[in-house]
């Protein structure tokens, strides 16, 4: 595979483009040729079927190892690959859908269990550990959190983003939704709204890096160049405490309110009409049609889209990271965390952070399943 980049990047830039594009599209259509013929009977898709399960996974192991001699690697993957062929054969044969559903489900839970149940149990551990293992610490990491000017700051901080960053993103993305529904040229304006949403984190908050940038002499930041072109001193926004959160915040809403437009968009296209056009033959004017009639149809994308951003405002990290590294009182649970864990021998402070996030998010994709099955129930 390494060969191939290194191929790859010896090729002009204008032939690497149709290159991938190629590439990416024989690995889909194999895939795509496979899942068609993989539900099919007879000895022809079946000797396919072997092929692709056993064979091509121990050729494929054997010609990226020969330089590391890791023949077991292939006749690892050729025991696997032959366990799942006989699974899905003895199910054809007759054997029952359990067997086939134990010998597929069995690799994903042990995945499931090495990178996310021992993980999470890990850390609870860690928890109420000592921060240098020695042992039990009870609630000693709990009480630094809510004690500790970090610990404090964070949490803080943490709720403001909650509270602010999915009211606003949400409330931009439904006004904007209304005002633009059935108007000449909807598709340009919401593709103008909703490209922020391709751009990372990391990406918007270079972005607004150089918008709230300060420096001595020459401005190349757009609010302290306007600032300046009108004989004012230029500001430190990204220090200007407690504002500057506030300004982190707003990079989240540029990002979200794009992804609130599109599915509160959706949701009141499905508003049915005649529900409208009885709202107004009874006289209702629009902000009346609006509150009684669309707002209560669209409730449960309302939810979805409150609690969906309400998480990603508690796992903000790649912001603050970006724009602050958590100076200025800027820090938040999720990059505290991380930060406690990088200074060492404060695994304990740092999963009992984890911890804390974890329970704060836990209530809302509660919430959220609750309303999905009563919304269900009701259709």
């Amino acid at each position: 595979m390494s060969d191939f980049f290194q191929w790859l990047a010896g090729l002009p830039p204008l032939f690497q483009i149709p290159v991938i594009l190629v590439s990416f599209a024989a690995i889909i259509g194999a895939l795509l040729v496979f899942v068609e013929v993989a539900t099919k009977p007879g000895r022809g898709f079946t000797l396919l079927r072997f092929i692709v399960a056993v064979l091509l996974p121990v050729a494929i192991l054997l010609i990226l190892g020969l330089y590391n001699s890791v023949i077991w690697v292939a006749a690892i993957a050729a025991v696997l690959g032959g366990a799942m062929f006989f699974y899905d054969r003895r199910s054809r044969q007759g054997a029952g859908a359990l067997l086939q559903l134990s010998g597929f489900l069995v690799p994903a839970m042990l995945l499931l269990a090495i990178g996310l149940i021992y993980p999470t149990l890990r850390t609870l551990f860690s928890a109420f550990t000592a921060n240098d293992g020695s042992g039990f610490a009870g609630l000693e990491n709990f009480l630094w959190v809510f004690s500790s000017p970090d610990g404090v700051t964070a949490l803080l901080n943490t709720l403001v983003w909650v509270l602010v960053a999915p009211v606003v993103s949400t409330a931009i993305g439904l006004a904007y939704a209304v005002f633009i529904d059935k108007s000449r040229g909807e598709k340009f304006f919401k593709l103008m709204v909703f490209m922020p949403m391709a751009i990372s984190f990391v990406g918007a908050s270079i972005i607004f890096k150089f918008f709230y940038d300060a420096r001595q002499g020459e401005q190349i930041g757009v609010l302290n160049a306007i600032i300046t072109a009108f004989g004012g001193d230029p500001v430190d926004w990204l220090g200007l405490e407690p504002w500057n959160t506030l300004f982190l915040v707003i990079i989240l809403i540029w990002t979200q309110a794009g992804f609130a437009m599109v599915i509160l968009s959706a949701a009141i296209k499905g508003v049915p009409a005649e529900q409208l056009e009885a709202a107004a033959l009874d006289g209702t004017s629009p902000w009346q049609s609006f509150m009684n009639v669309t707002l209560p149809g669209i409730r449960s994308s309302v939810i979805v889209v409150l609690t969906t951003i309400s998480i990603a405002s508690l796992k903000v990290f790649d912001i603050v990271s970006s724009m602050t590294g958590g100076r200025s009182d800027t820090t938040v649970l999720a990059f505290e965390m991380v930060r406690q864990f990088q200074l060492g021998a404060r695994t304990g402070y740092s999963s009992a952070l984890a911890v804390i996030l974890f329970i704060l998010v836990l209530p809302i994709i509660i919430y959220n399943v609750r309303q999905h099955k009563k919304q269900k129930g009701i259709r």
